[in-house]
């Protein structure tokens, strides 16, 4: 089933175009990776997404509503589409506990009752019980991303994009959090997630996008992708991303 449509995103800021009349479809359980050089735009359209910049043109639709639409709420959307940026972005005179229970607290309007048992839980789940009432800097880089995951989740949202969130991390800490990733893809959630990490994107994603410029230049099955793009530009990078 469709979860996420994109059709003609058009962002500007000035006079520079950064997103170029995306489209884009994303399956319910998906798991779809945007790659490109830096600066091709694909963590503005999670922005986008997410209504943390709101577009120029076009449309974005979860379940085939418009979200983009002028007037709506954003905060109503964005308890159905957790973001988590490469900065963890953690509160640092909160405990780990605490910045997870903080939005659903004061969005979801939850007690600290109801919602600190499934806060706990998903601090179980992601290997963090023992550093739960930790603060941030007590907290390895690996640590403090997977908290600000269990955060994003606490809001029990239906998508969640991901903005490189591998790209500030030691290279012995990326694995743990590549392996959440894979958790929640066999859990089924439908992710989007800007990434560098070929390997990951060649092994996990169900859909693989190349953008330039702003546009999806090439999409495609990655065992497709990889092996046989059909765009020169997309041949070109991979050709550079996978020495």
């Amino acid at each position: 089933m469709l979860k996420l449509r994109l059709r003609g995103v058009v962002k500007r800021f000035g006079n520079v175009t950064v997103c170029d009349g995306v489209d884009l479809d994303v399956e319910e359980g998906q798991l779809v990776c945007l790659i490109g050089a830096s600066g091709a735009g694909k963590s503005t359209l999670l922005r986008c997404i997410n209504l943390l910049e709101p577009i120029d043109e076009g449309e974005i639709l979860l379940d085939k509503q418009d979200i983009a639409v002028p007037g709506l709420d954003p905060q109503s959307v964005r308890t159905r589409i957790g973001i988590v940026f490469q900065n963890f972005n953690l509160f640092p005179h909160m405990t780990a506990l605490q910045n997870a229970m903080l939005a659903p607290r004061r969005v979801r309007g939850l007690s600290h009752a109801q919602i600190q048992p499934e806060v706990e839980a998903l601090f179980e789940r992601f290997d963090l019980a023992e550093r739960m009432h930790n603060y941030p800097d007590q907290l390895s880089g690996g640590q403090q991303q997977r908290a600000a995951i269990v955060r994003a989740l606490a809001m029990r949202p239906e998508v969640m994009l991901f903005d490189e969130i591998t790209s500030a991390l030691d290279p012995q800490l990326v694995g743990e959090i590549l392996d959440v990733l894979l958790m929640l893809k066999k859990q089924g959630m439908t992710m989007v997630m800007a990434t560098h990490e070929m390997g990951f994107a060649r092994q996990a994603a169900d859909k693989v996008c190349f953008l330039k410029n702003g546009r999806i230049i090439e999409e495609a099955h990655p065992s497709t992708l990889f092996q046989a793009p059909v765009q020169d530009e997309t041949r070109r990078f991979l050709s550079r991303a996978l020495k």
